[in-house]
């Protein structure tokens, strides 16, 4: 799985460096570099979110092989109420009715979450809390858009390279299963794809909503894991009806967000 993510960072760079030139957002790039520029000693911080960032995309792929997929899923249950925590206490933004219910419903989730698993492990906390850290440092810093991300996989790229061809064959996959020559690129789209969306998110909407928003990805894991046989047990119930309910307000509140600008304009 190392040699997966390895490949993932490898190809995710070039395809986010098409979408970037096309975009017009390469100027990003030129603005971050000429923000180091100004200040060499800001050129430690690239280092530290590139690694904050690096140690998630490669945990996400690490914990379902190695029995932590239960650990990392409840990081990402805690990964919302911490951002939010953030958010209220950082950035001062305030919470709508909607949001209050349900960060409350998300609270009643989680909290029947930590109860079953009992207790806390450290790739839970990784997420719940690398994840905030990584996000204010970005917008404290004005990172927070695809010149940084550029900037930060692209030193991600020497380990990148050392997870991919290290070990003994690094290419023997490919020429046993001749579908992964166009599998292995399709990865690499995809996850420009998922993370331009991530990082435009992280940008555009406020700290709190974009914490609560990120109930929706587990919600959907837990779909594709049922399509995939899986099943829910009686107790994981109250863990997962409470989320689904957040989910719902959020959806409520985004339709009226949406209904208010269309009515301003």
């Amino acid at each position: 799985m190392s040699k997966c993510f390895g490949w993932r960072t490898l190809l995710t760079v070039p395809f986010l460096t098409l979408f970037m030139l096309f975009s017009a957002d390469w100027r990003k790039v030129s603005e971050t570099l000429c923000w180091i520029k100004q200040r060499p000693r800001r050129l430690l911080f690239l280092p530290l979110s590139s690694a904050l960032l690096g140690v998630q995309l490669w945990l996400f792929l690490w914990a379902p092989l190695h029995g932590k997929a239960l650990e990392v899923s409840l990081g990402y249950f805690l990964l919302p109420l911490t951002m939010v925590l953030a958010g209220r206490l950082i950035f001062r933004d305030r919470l709508s009715l909607l949001q209050k219910l349900a960060v409350t419903c998300a609270i009643i989730g989680v909290g029947n979450e930590l109860y079953q698993v009992g207790g806390v492990s450290w790739t839970t906390l990784v997420v719940a809390l690398g994840y905030p850290v990584y996000f204010i440092l970005r917008r404290r810093f004005g990172t927070d858009n695809l010149g940084g991300l550029w900037c930060e996989l692209t030193l991600m790229l020497p380990v990148a390279a050392w997870f991919a061809f290290g070990g003994n064959g690094p290419l023997a996959a490919l020429s046993i299963s001749p579908a992964l020559y166009w599998q292995v690129p399709l990865l690499g789209i995809i996850s420009a794809a998922a993370l331009v969306c991530y990082i435009l998110a992280s940008r555009l909407l406020p700290f709190s909503l974009f914490g609560l928003l990120s109930y929706v990805e587990p919600v959907l894991l837990v779909i594709v894991a049922l399509l995939l046989g899986e099943s829910i047990g009686r107790d994981e119930w109250l863990t997962y009806i409470p989320i689904w309910l957040a989910v719902l307000l959020l959806v409520s509140e985004g339709a009226r967000h949406l209904v208010r600008r269309r009515r301003a304009l």
